[in-house]
């Protein structure tokens, strides 16, 4: 393991989404804000789409420790996090309630949207929020797509009781724009989408990311070459710079070397068959073929200032409770 060679407490480039290690670029940024803004607002529906990699999951993880650092005392954020949607009917109501921690002995529809209900009332009573998430939602069926909008109809004269967010690969939205689903689609009240990082971007990443992981040491193992092949075989994908990473650190340890070269990134990225992409990718832009780049990030709305002060304070107390500071000892 690399960790001890290069002074780390634990590994930076994990593909997991732990909150400890979220980077707050520009769009990353704003997809944040929109579905915190969103949830806090009680909007109702909000999309977030994105292309593989991007880091959809991570921001939803985020997402969901803001607005428990934003609850007041006393209320509370009751969530439902369904990772896969390819699921039955039946099977996908089950899955809301045990998530939400609902206990209901009856397996029919009725009993089951009742004691939803009856939650999402409590909760609201309480001052608190109660949130459904549906990860790689471009996977739901058009018959659980019709089930989720009928959900949004519990709610109050005053408000939404349940805040619904659809989170997919980019894919969703042209699925979202199906005729049968126009009833769905006007009540999508916030869209967000995630862009691959810039070069500067990248920098700045792997760098919160060592540091993130306990990175103190003076000499840094990224110098700007290497960085630029990381950067020319992921397009700025984070999951992939995760990977390239990763190995790099890997193989520098093993052959004792501090720094990473252009040599070893370019030696990971044909071990990972990155190396065949790029090629495919310039030989399509030689042939004049466009290879699309994900979606634009929408105009965050006025007062967005200040709710963005909010956010970098929040993330910033999440990390330090997630991560207090070690001992110097």
């Amino acid at each position: 393991m690399y960790t001890a060679y290069y002074q780390l407490s634990e590994e930076p480039f994990r593909l997991t989404s732990d909150p400890r290690f979220f980077h707050l670029a520009e769009p990353h940024a704003a997809a944040l804000s929109t579905v915190v803004e969103g949830v806090v607002r009680r909007k109702g529906f909000i999309v977030m789409t994105g292309q593989i990699g991007t880091g959809k999951t991570t921001v939803l993880h985020a997402a969901l420790q803001i607005l428990s650092e934003r609850a007041n005392a006393g209320s509370s954020i009751a969530s439902a996090f369904i990772l896969n949607p390819m699921l039955t009917r039946d099977e996908f109501f089950e899955m809301i309630l045990s998530e939400f921690e609902i206990p209901c002995a009856a397996t029919s529809k009725s009993a089951r949207l009742a004691a939803l209900q009856k939650m999402l009332l409590n909760v609201q009573h309480k001052g608190g929020t109660s949130v459904l998430i549906v990860d790689e939602a471009h996977l739901l069926s058009a018959e659980l797509l019709e089930e989720i909008r009928l959900l949004s109809n519990t709610d109050t004269y005053r408000e939404k009781l349940l805040q619904i967010i659809l989170c997919g690969q980019s894919e969703l939205l042209p699925m979202l724009r199906r005729p049968e689903l126009e009833a769905l689609q006007q009540r999508i009240a916030a869209h967000c989408s995630l862009r691959p990082l810039s070069f500067p971007e990248v920098r700045a990443y792997i760098a919160e990311r060592l540091n993130a992981a306990g990175f103190r040491e003076t000499s840094y193992p990224f110098p700007t070459s290497a960085l630029e092949g990381v950067y020319r075989y992921t397009k700025g994908v984070p999951r992939l710079i995760n990977l390239i990473c990763d190995a790099c650190l890997t193989i520098g340890c093993e052959t004792q070397r501090f720094v990473i070269q252009p040599d070893i990134v370019e030696e990971v990225a044909i071990e990972l068959g990155m190396h065949e992409t790029q090629a495919a990718r310039v030989a399509a832009e030689k042939a004049g073929i466009l290879i699309p780049v994900n979606g634009r990030n929408l105009p965050v709305a006025g007062g967005d200032a200040v709710l963005m002060t909010t956010l970098d304070a929040l993330i910033l107390v999440m990390k330090q409770r997630l991560n207090p500071p070690r001992s110097n000892q």
